[in-house]
């Protein structure tokens, strides 16, 4: 009886441990996806050209190429996705590519001095980092509560790739997958 009950509690944990790393393997479903038409939605600017003013960088860009990041957290990973947006912006200037961050924040008040801050440190030239008031984010850009990253491109208003993750920590691989999707776009 004894050996059953002990049995039994290992299948049970072995199955809980399956389970849960099954589950961070399934990829997250965040933001407009692919063909989708992209909306306006209204952000508080910090570090770009309207910045200490509300703005739709959706409407401003207009039919051009576009990549807006949101997140819950600034990590060293998103800072390097960050950065190499902003060297994708100046390389394909002639395309007109644009891009922009939303950082999801419950409290934005403090975190404007970070963005701020962010900006320097990276030395960003091309791309504004916004607010968005509420981590749930725009409600017609559907970002998962279950994502802490999400990156979408669009070009004439459509989507043309999506990459969502569970972690702001992607990884130098996810992050690479985002900047060949970029390069697709405008090429």
């Amino acid at each position: 009886m004894f050996r059953e009950l002990i049995l039994t509690a290992v299948v049970i944990m072995c199955a809980t441990v399956l389970c849960l790393a099954a589950d961070s393997d399934v990829k997250v479903q965040s933001g407009l996806q692919t063909e989708e038409t992209i909306g306006s939605f209204v952000v508080d600017d910090v570090t770009g050209p309207a910045s200490g003013k509300s703005i739709c960088y959706a409407c401003r860009y207009g039919s051009r190429p576009v990549v807006c990041v949101f997140t819950r957290e600034i990590t060293e990973d998103v800072a390097t996705l960050i950065r190499q947006l902003d060297q994708q912006v100046e390389k394909y200037s002639q395309r007109q590519l644009k891009a922009f961050v939303v950082h999801l924040s419950e409290d934005p008040e403090p975190d404007r001095e970070e963005l701020s801050k962010l900006r320097d440190r990276l030395e960003l030239k091309n791309v504004p980092l916004t607010l968005f008031d509420g981590i749930t984010g725009p409600r017609n850009c559907r970002i998962s509560q279950r994502a802490a990253l999400t990156v979408v491109l669009w070009s004439g208003q459509k989507v043309k790739a999506n990459h969502a993750f569970k972690t702001s920590q992607p990884g130098d691989d996810a992050i690479s997958a985002v900047i060949s999707d970029v390069a697709r776009m405008v090429e």
